[in-house]
């Protein structure tokens, strides 16, 4: 498959044109990529992300410098590996923490709609990645390994409040167990590290997504506190015995931002479940997830969902400080590039722009499911992607005849050629713009009285097939219309649909639709949103598909920063 990419120069030198220092911008990987975990092996850097009810689960992404990722797979890439039916959008894979030892890369994480806490083994991070070992003795969400000097290895996580009785909402802990690395099992019960979270006089909630650390004689125990929307940050504590008592930082938090004014220009909020690396020069960094909320900050509205960020670390009297230079998380070319190799080109940050023409055998990793797929539904011939109308819809909670791509951008465009013939006007092709299963719009090709169609749907659960048409346009007396193109124009919070049919020119076929419908709302959705090619035949069987000649993406952060 050939993948044709376009960076703007600036972007690709990273270059502050005022100073002619090299820097670098925010987020590093743009899109729904939260939660993020990353481990350096020699020169080489591999970072993990949460996918939650999308599959593959977990990439994989290789850089020389921590600022330019490439994507090499997926922790979860077969069936056997991951069964997501029947989970919610916002359900499935939490928190991955990838760490490296003895010639193993290991990776822990929570699969929150099927058997919990499991860990996977590679010997080459590209892949195959073993099945799921799980973990049954670690009652919780987010673990991640330590493995001691000595030989000896600990699992640690977010768990219940002690004796399982909170006494208050949010009321959780944090909790260690001995664990056999050679055999993937725990060896030892558990204990509280961390009970409530920093100052249990305050009633801090939401202690999660924690790290163990050893850097001299301290033990740093690093963890999210205070939910992962608008008061997320990130505390600290340290010991010299990993088992504890363990002692909070005075300063905490060691990163938020939501002390901030909420209508700062380019803000950064929900800051926090970080993770931090030291480079081969012995400089140190904190990934971390982050969203951009649309300006001014209208209560916490975005479409791109929690991206990761980066930020230099420095120590102070034996700490680390995250984003130490400043009290703002910095968005545009502000901080310095690690002194890093950095000859690999920048795909996730920044502005760019890429087609697929479909002209490999395999679909670019980038491409995601919803749901495990249990049949090969989809095929590449001939530098085309064949999809085959099918039952499911995307409203439901199985895997429906869907292939997306992040939104990416507050500002960019999707389009995508496609040829179709509708037999039945239960069958519809087309492009999705989609936050979860009752948050979508849906612009397709179907059939109305005999008569070709545009269509444009918004969900509604109250409605038949779980959605509302909202506009439709007659298109079957247009020369050559079996093929049309879509595009969908997202303005921050307003979305254009449009569509070319045959050799006509481009028409609007919905202005300035409410992009707010389809943006994250935490605590409701931890992912952002989607552009997918989808087909379905709403419940009933078809032996019809569609077929998508290119798919188009283009995101434009630098207008973005000077509305």
């Amino acid at each position: 498959m050939k993948i044709i990419i376009g960076l703007f120069m600036i972007l690709l030198l990273n270059i502050d044109c005022s100073s002619q220092k090299r820097t670098y911008t925010n987020p590093v990987m743009s899109g729904f990529y939260p939660d993020p975990s990353v481990c350096r092996v020699g020169d080489d850097y591999y970072l993990v992300n949460s996918t939650f009810a999308y599959f593959p689960g977990l990439p994989i992404f290789h850089s020389k410098n921590l600022v330019n990722w490439k994507n090499i797979g997926h922790i979860l890439d077969r069936p056997e590996q991951l069964d997501l039916e029947g989970a919610i959008t916002s359900g499935g894979l939490y928190a991955p923490a990838i760490h490296f030892h003895n010639g193993l890369f290991y990776v822990t994480c929570t699969n929150t709609s099927g058997k919990g806490n499991f860990v996977v083994t590679a010997k080459n991070p590209a892949g195959p990645w073993s099945n799921p070992v799980y973990l049954p003795e670690v009652n919780g969400i987010d673990p991640s390994l330590i493995f001691d000097a000595d030989g000896k290895s600990y699992i640690v996580y977010n768990s219940v409040a002690p004796d399982e009785k909170p006494l208050y909402e949010g009321h959780r802990t944090i909790r260690i167990n001995e664990f056999d690395a050679e055999h993937l099992k725990v060896i030892s019960d558990n204990k509280v590290i961390v009970n409530g979270g920093v100052d249990f006089s305050k009633k801090p909630i939401w202690i999660e997504g924690p790290h163990i650390y050893k850097i001299d004689k301290w033990y740093y125990l690093m963890a999210a506190e205070g939910g992962t929307a608008e008061d997320h940050s990130e505390v600290i504590f340290r010991s010299t015995n990993i088992m504890g008592p363990y002692t909070a930082y005075e300063n905490n938090p060691i990163l938020t931002q939501r002390h901030l004014d909420p209508a700062r220009k380019n803000a950064i909020t929900s800051t926090g479940h970080a993770d931090l690396i030291q480079t081969q020069n012995g400089d140190w960094w904190a990934v971390f997830l982050g969203c951009r909320p649309y300006k001014p900050y209208e209560d916490g509205f975005y479409n791109t969902g929690r991206e990761t960020f980066m930020t230099p670390v420095k120590w102070k009297n034996g700490w680390p400080i995250i984003n130490p230079d400043f009290e703002e998380v910095q968005h545009f070319y502000t901080h310095p590039f690690p002194d890093l190799a950095s000859d690999e080109p920048n795909y996730y940050s920044g502005n760019f722009s890429l087609t697929d023409e479909f002209n490999d055998s395999t679909l670019n990793p980038d491409w995601i499911f919803l749901r495990t797929p249990k049949e090969k539904w989809f095929n590449l011939e001939e530098s085309k992607l064949k999809i085959k109308l099918r039952p499911e819809t995307c409203s439901g909670l199985s895997n429906p005849s869907l292939i997306a791509r992040r939104q990416q951008h507050a500002i960019g465009t999707a389009s995508a050629s496609m040829e179709f013939k509708p037999e039945a006007e239960n069958e519809k092709a087309g492009l999705l713009a989609f936050q979860n299963e009752d948050h979508f719009y849906y612009m397709c090709k179907s059939v109305e009285a005999g008569n070709s169609v545009i269509q444009l749907y918004k969900s509604n659960p109250d409605a038949e097939n779980d959605m509302e048409l909202i506009a439709s346009e007659k298109i079957g007396e247009k020369k050559n219309a079996d093929e049309v193109q879509f595009k969908i124009d997202a303005d921050e919070d307003k979305y254009t649909f449009s569509y070319k049919a045959g050799n006509e020119d481009w028409k609007v076929l919905m202005k300035d639709a409410d992009g707010k419908f389809i943006s994250t709302d935490i605590p409701r959705d931890f992912c952002g949103g989607i552009f997918a090619m989808y087909c379905t035949s709403l419940g009933k069987t078809s032996e019809n598909e569609a077929v998508f000649n290119w798919f188009s993406y283009t995101g434009n952060d630098e207008i973005y920063r000077k509305k």
